[in-house]
């Protein structure tokens, strides 16, 4: 295995359908997204893994959105994590790579060395759609529940879309031999897509009532659903984060009686849309004496951008809704 083959599917993911089963799903595999997002901050462990997981998950799910497209995943919580945030950026035009950006609050001295949920308090898991100008945003939102964040995405299309979701997910630092420790992930999401909306009635036979997977399918749907469950989860972790296997084998190995079926893969990035014309854009709503309360004791206004860590330093003159425009913008 040559290192360009190994590294074939790093940062990418492949889009696929079971036949048999009508059936979709997506296999992801980060790396290169995971070193950007991560080496901008210096977070806890615990806090290092939630937001790997988170960006899986947002690659994962955002694969299936239009060009120009955003979609965003957030976690507000009570816990020590108070908020993880991401953003999927779509291509602009066909072929071209999607980005990513992530980032996380928390509490330092409340962050412990016990798993990575238990830094999650109670809040909520939201999904955040931006279909672009003229369009109105869609928020939907779940509660927090669940071992792991992956769980709560699955409650959220369980509840919000009606639709029977699974994930397997792996994540963590890579010790590859002569290879500079880094964090790898990998995952795969299926879902059932009914052949008409299959809006249940109200209460479901899970606990509070909560929406199951047998209650939004008939015998035949819950049977090839169940089918495919029971091949997921035979995958382990180095199948699923390891560079060596091709996504299209892991597929096959997994759900060869289901008849998969590979559409393009899409290529992921690392990337972030901040920009000194935003932050002016941002600061443009504020009058002189707010922008006077803003300024540093060294006569700048100055801004850092909490997913890249970019940091801007600007004239104050040259900001705020009554200023002159002197920055040539």
């Amino acid at each position: 295995m040559t290192i360009g083959s190994k590294l074939a599917w790093d940062d990418t993911v492949l889009p696929f359908q079971l036949d048999r089963s009508d059936i979709r799903g997506r296999v992801a595999r980060l790396d290169g997204v995971l070193s950007g997002i991560l080496k901008q901050h210096n977070y806890p462990a615990p806090v290092e893994a939630l937001v790997a997981e988170m960006a899986l998950l947002t690659a994962l799910i955002g694969q299936t959105i239009k060009l120009r497209w955003k979609l965003s995943l957030q976690v507000q919580s009570r816990g020590a994590v108070r908020m993880i945030a991401t953003d999927f950026y779509a291509p602009e035009k066909e072929g071209e790579p999607a980005r990513i950006r992530a980032y996380a609050s928390f509490d330092a001295d409340r962050v412990t060395d016990g798993p990575a949920m238990e830094q999650i308090g109670d809040g909520y898991f939201a999904i955040l759609m931006d279909q672009g100008k003229g369009m109105q945003p869609y928020k939907g939102i779940t509660p927090l529940s669940g071992e792991t964040l992956s769980s709560c995405a699955e409650a959220y299309f369980s509840q919000s879309e009606q639709l029977p979701t699974k994930f397997a997910l792996s994540f963590g630092q890579s010790t590859e031999p002569g290879v500079a420790q880094h964090w790898r992930a990998g995952g795969i999401m299926i879902q059932h897509m009914p052949k008409a909306s299959p809006h249940a009635a109200e209460g479901g036979s899970g606990e509070g009532g909560l929406l199951l997977a047998e209650d939004l399918l008939n015998e035949d749907e819950g049977e090839n659903w169940n089918r495919a469950n029971f091949h997921l989860a035979t995958v382990d972790d180095m199948e699923l984060v390891g560079p060596s296997l091709p996504a299209t084998d892991l597929l096959f190995r997994l759900f060869h009686e289901e008849r998969p079926r590979v559409f393009d893969a899409q290529p992921v990035r690392f990337g972030c849309t901040c920009s000194e014309a935003r932050v002016r854009q941002s600061l443009s709503i504020y009058s002189a004496r707010d922008i006077e309360k803003m300024t540093t004791d060294d006569g700048r206004v100055t801004a850092d951008c909490q997913f890249c860590g970019a940091h801007y330093d600007l004239d104050p003159a040259t900001v705020g809704f009554d200023a002159e425009d002197v920055s040539g913008e």
